[in-house]
């Protein structure tokens, strides 16, 4: 609907309009008094939204009231904003932990998540369009709880959350403040992980577990979605052999947006013949419509690590797009046509052992010779997190784009190390980083090489350290068998699939 008006018209729209009152209602989110002199109010407005499943159904119609918190003011209206969301690493090595152990998956969803959160500022907004209370005309609504649109909702209602999921005895994860975990006086535990108001549980403690979901049912309007399938827009399948993960319905959106789904598929995203750089060629007409689905692209390789390097590249060129990058971009596309439902497989290998490929292409970008790092890390076997990103200073070698990115991978290592740990999953023991660069690699180790580096930030130096004290361990690889080269450059079909099959990354509705 268009307007308040036409959605009032409407019996399904204003079902949903009236839920939402209900629900705001219930929670008592705000109080109608006179508007109060020398105070700001916040002007609101209603958003309409069609939920559609996985399976492209329409599962239901959703309004929601909005406040305008463009409007407020810092200092006076809010402070401070910043409320963590789960790295998607983190969901990924959550789906990797539960397929290793055999674990079930759940998930909830609460209602209306942003009306639970405690405002501390004094804040006034005006009445509903089309819910003016009888006799009310004149008043405003002065907030008690948050609402969503307003700055400081986020951190309200994360703050909130927190508090109750550690009365239940949680343990919030300093190394990601997302994901909490309890472990039982029976050495069971509980997981967590929440993405704003999407909450994803497993564990091996089942009665532990039931009792947090009665937990979370008495302070929230929880929904048990049961079993986990569909995760901020990623599809989940788990059966006894493992879980599969992957965006086919996302894919298809895209390409039926795009106008491409009839489009003729390609083997590469990336033409490897082609150059991109800045002001090749014309103008893209429609800059908007080239961010918007860049942007897409971007969310769509949570599942898809063999599209990285190209959309880090054709990233590049937001500010002013070219004709050249939009063709870069549909090839992409044209490419994720060939196999819409490829997504990445976890199961059980009988370990779990952490392990990091570095790389890096040395001078790679022609407009100024930047390089290009890429990693990819396993744990047990399972890819749990990848990067393709152009380097910020240019490398006088290749032995040093390769330290680089070396340094870079090591910090995801650690990172991993810390929340597995935190998490009392499996002790880590060192865990090894592989390149194939054999400079590289004695550089890292042997500090006789120190007067041939000393332009090097110290900073990249502690890989040196972290070898010494025995948490990393380096070992080389040959370049055919070097699993991170798919994200610093563009490469030819057999070599991505090959690639794509040591990553256990397949089309999962492919026919067996």
């Amino acid at each position: 609907p268009k307007t308040v008006q036409e959605a009032l018209t409407h019996p399904g729209w204003r079902q949903a309009m009236i839920d939402e009152m209900t629900a705001l209602d219930s929670n008592h989110t705000w109080v109608l008094v006179p508007p109060p002199p020398g105070k700001s109010v916040v002007g609101c407005r209603w958003v309409f939204n069609v939920k559609v499943g996985p399976d492209g159904q329409v599962d239901r119609l959703k309004a929601r009231l909005v406040a305008k918190g463009y409007t407020q003011v810092y200092g006076l209206d809010y402070s401070d904003t910043f409320s963590p969301v789960a790295k998607m690493a983190s969901v990924r090595l959550f789906l990797a932990m539960a397929a290793m152990r055999h674990w079930p998956l759940f998930q909830l969803d609460i209602k209306n998540a942003f009306l639970h959160g405690d405002l501390e500022e004094e804040i006034y907004m005006d009445q509903p369009p089309g819910f003016v209370a009888q006799g009310g005309s004149g008043l405003v609504c002065k907030l008690q709880k948050s609402l969503y649109g307003l700055k400081q909702s986020p951190r309200a209602w994360f703050g909130r959350f927190s508090k109750v999921i550690q009365e239940f005895g949680m343990i919030r994860c300093e190394t990601d403040h997302s994901v909490f975990f309890r472990r039982s006086s029976t050495h069971r535990f509980i997981y967590l992980v929440v993405y704003v108001d999407d909450i994803v549980i497993t564990g091996d403690d089942q009665e532990g577990i039931k009792a947090l979901k009665q937990h979370l049912f008495k302070h929230f309007q929880t929904k048990d979605l049961g079993p986990l399938r569909y995760f901020l827009g990623i599809e989940v399948a788990q059966s006894k052999s493992g879980i599969a993960i992957s965006q086919r319905k996302y894919a298809l959106d895209i390409l039926e947006e795009t106008g491409l789904t009839d489009c003729k598929p390609v083997d590469t995203p990336m033409d490897p013949n082609v150059k991109l750089m800045p002001n090749q060629g014309e103008p893209y007409p429609d800059p908007g419509r080239y961010r918007r689905l860049v942007g897409k692209l971007n969310y769509l390789t949570m599942t898809r690590p063999d599209i990285s390097f190209p959309v880090s590249v054709v990233s590049q060129f937001l500010n002013s797009p070219c004709e050249s990058h939009w063709l870069a971009v549909v090839r992409i596309l044209r490419y994720i046509k060939r196999s819409p439902g490829k997504g990445l497989v976890y199961n059980d290998r009988g370990h779990t052992n952490i392990v990091g490929y570095s790389d890096a292409d040395w001078a790679g970008d022609a407009s100024d010779r930047r390089s290009t790092s890429g990693y990819c890390v396993f744990m047990g076997g399972n890819l749990v997190s990848w990067k393709s990103k152009k380097q910020s200073v240019v490398a006088r070698s290749s032995t040093e784009a390769e330290y680089r990115a070396m340094a870079h991978t090591t910090c995801e290592l650690l990172w991993l190390k810390f929340l597995i740990q935190e998490l009392q999953f499996c002790k880590v023991g060192h865990m090894e980083l592989v390149c194939d660069n054999q400079s590289a690699l004695y550089l890292s180790s042997n500090p006789v090489f120190h007067e041939r580096t000393k332009h090097i930030e110290v900073d990249c130096h502690f890989i040196r350290e972290k070898i010494l004290s025995g948490i990393i361990k380096t070992s080389s690889v040959c370049s055919k068998d070097q699993l991170a080269d798919i994200f610093t450059k563009s490469l030819r079909g057999p070599r991505i699939t090959y690639i794509c099959n040591k990553l256990d990354a397949y089309d999962i509705y492919a026919p067996a």
